[in-house]
């Protein structure tokens, strides 16, 4: 991974291998402890998706082919075991069928480019993940002043 940021901007290029959550998470050893996940382009393999079905199931769907990332947003949070990502993709296959839905991980198979807006306070981001009494996190919001 290989990143520079000017300003609040930062940009990210993944290179093949490199797991996604894990390489982002990565950013807060540079300081970048909060951010929201704007844009992201390039190919994935091993992606592994996350949704809720029609009758409020979580289900999940792994497809071990490589696809087209088309599009990336989630946020990247403080968490109660350290730094949390939670990122949504859309992705398309090589006959061009659009899936998408919460990433659960995903390999990088050609490159990964993608943006993310730093909101990384002097003392804390704006935001926080917080544990709740099912196995999913809740984005918590702090005083900004």
């Amino acid at each position: 991974m290989e990143f520079a940021q000017d300003g609040k901007d930062v940009f990210v290029r993944l290179d093949p291998g490199e797991e996604l959550h894990e390489s982002l998470r990565s950013l807060s050893q540079h300081g970048i402890t909060a951010a929201a996940i704007t844009s992201g382009i390039g190919r994935v393999r091993d992606t592994e998706m996350g949704y809720l079905d029609g009758d409020g199931s979580y289900r999940t769907a792994l497809h071990v082919d490589a696809m087209e990332l088309l599009s990336t947003e989630g946020n990247l949070a403080p968490g109660p075991d350290g730094p949390f990502t939670h990122i949504h993709v859309v992705l398309s296959d090589d006959g061009h069928v659009v899936r998408g839905g919460h990433l659960i991980s995903a390999i990088v198979a050609v490159t990964a480019e993608i943006h993310l807006r730093d909101l990384s306070g002097a003392n804390r981001g704006p935001f926080e993940r917080v544990a709740t009494d099912s196995e999913f996190l809740r984005l918590s919001f702090c005083d900004i002043p």
